[in-house]
Parts: structure tokens; sequence; C-alpha cells
């Protein structure tokens, strides 16, 4: 067997495994969210910005909502503000991000004294709003996220029982205090091929409703729901896509996916 076809079939095996529908995501009325994030303050203060929306603008922020996502995780995880500390140059902070940006997103948070610092900053969304040339420069290309293998997924279906064992796995980390990485689709419609972060949950009777946040939108969360009935997905409230059943993957949570 080639290497490619070694990589079509695991990416098959991943993407339409036959898994048991899970009878319970979360226990009714169970809510949990990531201790210590806040929207407010953990998040970019920049968009990813959408290419067909912004027509004959060749400066866009665009198709950077991996890098972002990714990027969000690593500097909850990785990073330490120190607002009292004296700023560095732009070129001093860019170098700091690459520190940030080069640790994988699946590994452990360090102790205080192990994390990169950020001086002169009291948090992302502050910093990201003063350095956000800075920050778009040590974070890095898109290509390589673009073209990530496992963003194939999407083309392929996904069983319901695969469905409910997402929404298992993600009530799980979250109930653990680990922010979750989501690759999020409704193709073939064109219209949605984006990451979430999850960082909240609340079940329900019908199912769970998570609390995302959304590259594309830095002013207020999303929110996407998992129907328990129908074990699908639903996007609820996501940046411009329209409310519907959507398929939802994890992402970057170990070194092959």
């Amino acid at each position: 067997m080639n290497f490619w076809m070694a990589v079509s079939v695991a990416l098959l095996a991943t993407a339409c495994a036959s898994v048991e529908p899970v009878a319970s995501v979360a226990r009714p009325e169970h809510r949990a969210s990531v201790p210590g994030f806040s929207f407010a303050t953990d998040t970019f203060a920049f968009p990813n910005e959408i290419r067909a929306r912004n027509p004959g603008r060749d400066d866009l922020y665009a198709n950077y909502c991996f890098v972002l996502a990714r990027g969000l995780r690593q500097f909850f995880a990785f990073a330490r503000f120190e607002p009292g500390a004296a700023r560095l140059s732009p070129d001093g902070y860019v170098e700091r991000v690459r520190a940030i940006a080069a640790r994988p997103p699946w590994q452990a948070s360090p102790p205080a004294d192990d994390r990169v610092v950020i001086p002169g900053y009291a948090n992302l969304r502050e910093f990201s709003h003063g350095q956000e040339s800075a920050v778009k420069a040590g974070l890095g290309g898109r290509f390589w996220t673009m073209v990530h293998w496992t963003n194939w997924r999407v083309t392929f279906p996904v069983t319901r029982g695969h469905q409910g064992h997402v929404a298992r796995e993600v009530t799980d980390e979250l109930d653990a205090g680990r922010l979750v990485q989501l690759l999020v689709t409704n193709w073939p419609k064109p219209e949605l091929n984006h990451t979430v972060v999850a960082y909240a949950y609340q079940a329900g009777p019908q199912g769970v409703e998570f609390v995302v946040w959304d590259p594309n939108d830095p002013g207020k969360p999303g929110t996407m729901t998992f129907d328990a009935d129908a074990s699908r997905f639903r996007a609820t409230y996501l940046y411009d896509t329209e409310p519907g059943l959507i398929r939802a993957f994890r992402m970057y949570y170990s070194w092959r996916l």
C-alpha cells in the first residue's frame, strides 16, 4: 500500500467509522466552562476576514481561521501576560508570538514560570489590539493549515453515531477544563468550511448547546447545538452561516489529528 493510499484509508476510517449512537452526551441540565477563559479578554481583537464579503480588497487577513483558532488555544495554554513590565519593540513581540505558536496545541499547559511572557499587556484582547501586525506576523502563514490532511474529512459522510461520539468527546474535554477546536462544515454547500473553539456548554433535555469563539466574529460568542434526537450538530448561531445541520470534527488534538 503506497503512502497516499494509506492516508486515504486513514481518513475514511476516521470520518466514516461506524460508532454506536451515544445515548447521553451529558447529564441533563449540566453545564461547564473552561476555568479562567473569558471571551472578553482571552480572544483576538481582530477577525479572520471573509473574502466573499470584501470584493476588490487585496489586503485582507482572510483564510486564517485555522491559524487563529489554533493560536487562541496556544496563547491560553502557553502565554503569560505581565502588564506592568516594559514593552518590547514590534520585532520583539513577533519573536514571542512565534515561540507560542511553535508549541503543539495538544500539549498540556505548563506552570506559569514556564510560559512565554508577553510584557506590557494584560491579556490577549489588549495585546492583539495594540500589536495587531506583530501578532499576525508571529502566528505565521496559512498555507499548511489550509492543506492539512485532516481537512479533507469535510468531503466524507459521517454516521449519527460518529457525531454523537464527537459531542461526547467535546463535553468530556470541556468538563476537564480544556478548550476544544472543531472543524465545522455544511459541505457540499459552499458556505461553511471553518473552525471554531468551544469553551462552554449547557445540556438540556433536547441536547447540548455549545458556546464557541468564532475567528470571524470577535464581537460576540457563537453557538452550535447537538440535537440529541437527530444525533446531529446544528449551526444555531455561527457568523455569516445559515442555521441548519452541520458536521463537526475535532481538530489539532494529537500529532496526527
